[in-house]
């Protein structure tokens, strides 16, 4: 296993891959550097002297500048380098792309679940949430009477432990006695809820709209149970315009109660139970058929990143991205603060100059934003990611936008926006990972791609989210969370090209139904809508 690496020919700093230690010498492509400073692995030494406002150069982009002198071999901390970026300009050219061999899949297909608009579920849901807040109560009594008797086999396991202490069994004689037969196999049932639809601003209740509209349309769902008080900013009409925009011709059913209009909470209870449950059981009928793998829109997240991210990880989905858009599928990068100082390469990748336009405005409109709150991108790097190496945004962002691969971008999407076109679509949303990740799901995603090196257990309540370590230590220590090991790009054990198309064919699998992801085993359903304030 190598010691250290360099990212990009251009770059001034070098990457250690294990832990370094003062006065050790190491040897990079025939060039010995000695270490000044003990070096972390994840982290970075300098390849030259810098002095004070000189350019740190990873990923052959500019990632921040020296505030002091570093001498060569020097590590870089937050105390000697600080965050700066590319300047930007108008779309100035094409990269062009030379699409990567897929005759491995063209062929390939996957069973999912068929919509009557084209579009192809990994997955068939039956989705419960609320118009607003004042709701959620009623939703959890929903959840908790769905679960425990529509759905016995879903049972927590840890209420089957609890039940054991207080009955003085074994775990295994409580489930024996405390399951019956499940009775749907061909559908889940899924309940979410939300802070938002009133109290706020118009334009929040508004977005969450288009928000809940993009989870119904989104192929993993079959169909929703909507609750509604009735008396809240998001109207009912508001709601169904949203959909019917986004969908003219959706003929999903749609259940919808207005809690002021019914009367008391019993008569609606015993109207959602009946209507929902006999709707539940035409919605189990539909079966999986095979699709080609075009049909599959992936989402492109990370979360917990770590100095090995960019360098393992993200670069994998970068090949999994390439693959899908050659294949004709979808697939959406996000986290626009985390590709601040790369803006000028994506814009030179948009299909035109409007897609160009409209991105550099939303990043620029979101950066406002945040300055105006009195903070800034450079404030998006957490204390984890820190530790683990990431110093600046502009550093986090580089090794981040890796996830896009190299395809021409097709469209540019605000948040709520759903994705239409084929290729690799770029999506306004927060670095937040749940924010993200509700947002890509919100867009159209069927199933999500979370690489993460310090570890994230967050899923999706109606798309499968597959968790990509960077780094084996990881998937080692939290193997209950993790799904694929990229680590071993770290290693030297295989080629990011390698890690890149076993996921692709993971991905495949699990479309499928035939794997199931960690966090839908440990029910990590996470849906946290993002209002239109600042948000990091």
């Amino acid at each position: 296993m190598k010691k250290v690496l360099k990212v990009n020919p251009k770059d001034n700093v070098v990457v250690a891959l294990m832990d370094l230690y003062n006065g050790e010498i190491v040897d990079l492509d025939g060039t010995p550097y000695q270490v000044l400073t003990d070096t972390k692995a994840k982290h970075k030494f300098a390849g030259e002297h810098f002095e004070a406002g000189d350019q740190i150069i990873m990923y052959g982009v500019v990632v921040g500048k020296a505030n002091q002198t570093i001498q060569k071999g020097e590590v870089i901390t937050t105390e000697n380098v600080k965050h700066q970026s590319e300047p930007v300009f108008k779309k100035t050219g094409d990269l062009g792309w030379t699409p990567p061999n897929v005759d491995r899949w063209k062929d390939k297909t996957f069973n999912g679940y068929h919509r009557s608009d084209g579009q192809v579920g990994t997955k068939n849901v039956w989705l419960f949430f609320p118009l607003v807040f004042c709701e959620n109560k009623n939703i959890e009594k929903l959840k908790d009477i769905f679960e425990n008797e529509l759905l016995p086999k879903k049972e927590v396991s840890y209420k089957n432990f609890l039940r054991s202490l207080i009955e003085e069994k074994s775990v295994a004689e409580v489930e024996d006695t405390s399951r019956n037969e499940n009775l749907l196999d061909n559908i889940e049932v899924k309940f979410i809820n939300h802070q938002g639809g009133c109290g706020g601003i118009r334009q929040d209740s508004e977005l969450l709209a288009k928000l809940l509209a993009g989870y119904v349309n989104n192929p993993n769902v079959a169909g929703a149970t909507v609750l509604s008080l009735g008396c809240q900013n998001l109207q009912v009409d508001i709601f169904q315009n949203a959909l019917k925009e986004m969908s003219p011709n959706s003929d999903k059913e749609i259940l919808i109660f207005e809690q002021q209009k019914i009367g008391t909470t019993d008569q609606m209870f015993q109207m959602v139970i009946k209507d929902s449950f006999e709707a539940i059981k035409r919605a189990n009928k539909i079966e999986r058929q095979p699709a080609p793998v075009s049909k599959i829109s992936i989402g492109l997240e990370c979360g917990g990143s770590d100095g090995f991210s960019g360098i393992s990880a993200n670069p994998a989905l970068g090949i999994v991205s390439d693959i899908f858009a050659a294949l004709g599928g979808k697939t959406i990068l996000a986290e626009f603060p985390e590709l601040c100082g790369v803006e000028q390469e994506l814009m030179n990748r948009c299909v035109d100059e409007e897609k160009a336009d409209k991105f550099l405005s939303l990043m620029k409109a979101f950066e406002k934003s945040v300055v105006d709150a009195g903070s800034g991108f450079d404030m998006n790097p957490s204390p984890g990611n820190i530790k683990d190496g990431l110093i600046t945004d502009a550093m986090k962002s580089a090794g981040a936008s890796k996830k896009g691969g190299t395809a021409p971008i097709v469209d540019v999407l605000d948040y709520g926006e759903y994705i239409s076109k084929p290729g690799l679509n770029l999506l306004n949303t927060p670095g937040n990972d749940a924010e993200c990740t509700t947002g890509l799901v919100g867009s159209g995603a069927t199933v999500v791609l979370f690489t993460t090196g310090l570890g994230n257990p967050m899923g999706n309540p109606i798309a499968p989210v597959v968790k990509i370590s960077s780094n084996t230590a990881l998937i080692n220590r939290m193997s209950d969370i993790i799904d694929v090991n990229a680590g071993t790009v770290i290693t030297g054990e295989k080629s990011i090209q390698e890690v890149g198309e076993e996921i692709v064919d993971y991905i495949i699998e699990l479309a499928s139904g035939n794997v199931e992801t960690k966090a839908d085993q440990l029910k990590q359903d996470v849906f946290i809508p993002w209002k239109r304030g600042v948000s990091l």
